[in-house]
Order: structure tokens, then C-alpha cells, then sequence
């Protein structure tokens, strides 16, 4: 996989959202939970880390960072390695892991056991510091769930996962993220996100660790959590106006991005790519095959309003919704 980076950046950030086989409401306050859960164990499985999440009754988002796998994996210690692991296997599963290590060994000792083993080990390290594995991961585990839990077989998810690209500045990050904190807002089912549980920003107003670090990617890793949550507090607080109406003809030039952000945005779900324009263009000239000869640069601005210097790789102008 292509890790899209920033300067100076470790890895790549996305926006990933997934929906249920013909969007049916079918996940309850259980299956969120059980979600999270699952979620938690394939982070720390994998190397991943979820900056936040937001999860619908018939869909999730996720903003992950995905670190540039190289040279990680010749840094992992044996012990890094097993923790890893334990994360995401039961303590049966892992029993069954080492003693088949073991046999490796025992049943050629040596070079060959080596081998059997280094390759072994590889097929868990490919699965890590990858959003492909990742998301199979969590994916399978929670359909597996799933299906045992309601007694049906078949595909819970409607079809492959989509992301978007995101660029690591914070201007790009932040204002994504903070999109996706506020999918319940939009759909009129709180006013404010942190009373919705089932979102990374509750989460972390509720004290819980791991969605804090997880937001401590906006400022990248600076600061405490105060610093953070009132510079994301403050982009999360915008208030609903005549212009932030879902009839997109009432969106106008003069709304401030905290507004803009409780208006629907497909850019943020459709726009392949966003961030700054030199980072748009970036990607456009690598991919430059898949456009059409009269296309000449990739960034294009958003649609009315204060978007300041986010761009998207797709020109969904007519297509803006509010």
C-alpha cells in the first residue's frame, strides 16, 4: 500500500466509513459497544491509531493514522511482538501460537526452525501498520460477533470499505475529524457531541484514554488534553444558523467553518484526497494516469464558505449539499 505523507510526517491519515447490506438499522447500543471493544483490540494489534470515530445505527466513520510500516517491523521487540498479540488473541489462541513456534524448533532444529518460525511470525507482522488489515480485521471479528449473537449468516457490510486521504496538517485533520464527531449533530440527535457516547470526542470527555491520545493527533502529539479539547472544543462548537440549512441554495460564502462542518459535506466523504493544495497536487502528479489529459492540477476548492486552504482532489461543486 502507498503511504501518502506530509512532510515531515510517520504515516498517512484517513477517513474511513463502511455501512451496513442495504443500510439497515441493525446496530444497537450492544453492538456499538461490542464495536469499540473490537476496535480498541485491532489498534493495539496493528500499530494503528484511531484519532476518533463516530458510530450510526447503520454506519461508522473512522479517522485513522496509519504509520509508514518501514523499518518498524525490524524494531519490534520480542516482547513489543507477543504484547501485540495478546491484545487481540485469547489466551487459548496464544497458547496454541507458541507451542506451534515451538515445534518449529523442535521438529527442525536450526537454520529450518528458524526460517519456519521468522516466516511465520511474518504472517503477523503483514497484518500490521496496514488500513487493508486493519479494517479486515475489525470487520471479520465484528461480523463474526455479529452473526452468532442474532443466529444469521451472510455479509453484515454493504460493500468494501471507502477512505479518503487526508493531509496531516492540522488545518485538514482537524477539520475532518471534527466531521466526523459531529455526524449526530447533524442528524438531529444531539446538539452538542459529547453527550452522544458512541463518538471519539464523548469518549475522551469522558476521560477515557485511549480516545484522548487518539485526539492528541490534532495538535500532533503536542500539548495536554486541555490544550487539546478547548482548540477542538472551539471548532466543534458552531452554531446551527439559516445558512447552515441542509437546502444547499441557503449555503452561503459568509459561514465560518465550525458551521460549515454541521452542514453535509461530501467532499469530506467523496473527495478521494483533502488537504492543502500543494499536498492535492502532490497526489494528482503521482496518480497522474487516472486523469483525463485536460485536467492540469489537482486541488479544487470547496464550495461557499471558509474553508481557508483545504482543498479536494474531487470537483464536487454541484454536487455540495449543505
Amino acid at each position: 500500500m502507498q503511504i501518502w505523507t506530509s512532510e515531515g510526517s510517520r504515516g498517512q491519515y484517513f477517513h474511513v466509513i463502511a455501512r451496513t447490506a442495504n443500510r439497515v438499522w441493525c446496530l444497537d447500543d450492544e453492538a456499538k459497544r461490542m464495536f469499540v471493544r473490537l476496535m480498541r483490540k485491532t489498534e493495539a494489534f496493528s500499530g494503528c491509531a484511531v484519532v476518533s470515530h463516530c458510530l450510526m445505527d447503520n454506519h461508522f466513520h473512522l479517522v485513522l493514522f496509519v504509520p509508514n510500516r518501514e523499518g518498524l517491523e525490524n524494531d519490534l521487540s520480542d516482547e513489543a511482538f507477543w504484547d501485540r498479540l495478546a491484545a487481540l488473541y485469547t489466551r487459548e489462541e496464544m497458547d496454541a501460537i507458541r507451542m506451534r513456534m515451538m515445534l518449529f524448533h523442535r521438529l527442525n532444529p536450526g537454520p529450518v526452525g528458524l526460517a519456519q518460525e521468522a516466516s511465520y511470525r511474518q504472517t503477523f507482522l503483514k497484518r500490521m501498520w496496514d488500513l487493508s488489515e486493519f479494517m479486515k480485521t475489525l470487520l471479520q471479528r465484528f461480523s463474526t460477533w455479529f452473526n452468532k449473537r442474532h443466529d444469521r449468516v451472510g455479509r453484515l457490510w454493504e460493500q468494501r470499505f471507502k477512505s479518503l486521504v487526508i493531509e496531516g496538517r492540522q488545518e485538514s485533520l482537524m477539520a475532518v475529524t471534527a466531521y466526523v464527531d459531529l455526524n449526530p449533530v447533524r442528524a438531529g440527535m444531539v446538539e452538542d457531541p459529547k453527550d452522544y457516547r458512541w463518538c471519539g470526542y464523548a469518549e475522551a470527555m469522558a476521560g477515557k484514554r485511549e480516545a484522548r491520545c487518539g485526539l492528541g493527533h490534532l495538535m500532533h502529539g503536542q500539548g495536554d488534553w486541555r490544550v487539546v479539547s478547548r482548540e477542538y472544543g472551539r471548532l466543534l462548537s458552531g452554531e446551527p444558523s439559516e445558512g447552515a440549512s441542509t437546502d444547499r441554495a441557503k449555503v452561503h460564502a459568509n459561514l465560518s467553518l465550525p458551521v460549515l462542518l454541521r452542514c453535509r459535506v461530501r467532499h469530506f466523504t467523496d473527495g478521494v484526497v483533502i488537504g492543502s493544495k500543494a499536498f492535492v497536487d502532490a497526489f494528482f502528479e503521482a496518480k497522474r494516469t487516472y486523469f483525463g489529459s485536460n485536467r492540469k492540477d489537482g486541488g479544487r476548492k470547496l464550495p461557499k464558505g471558509q474553508w481557508g486552504q483545504i482543498r479536494s482532489l474531487r470537483d464536487l461543486r454541484d454536487d455540495q449539499s449543505g
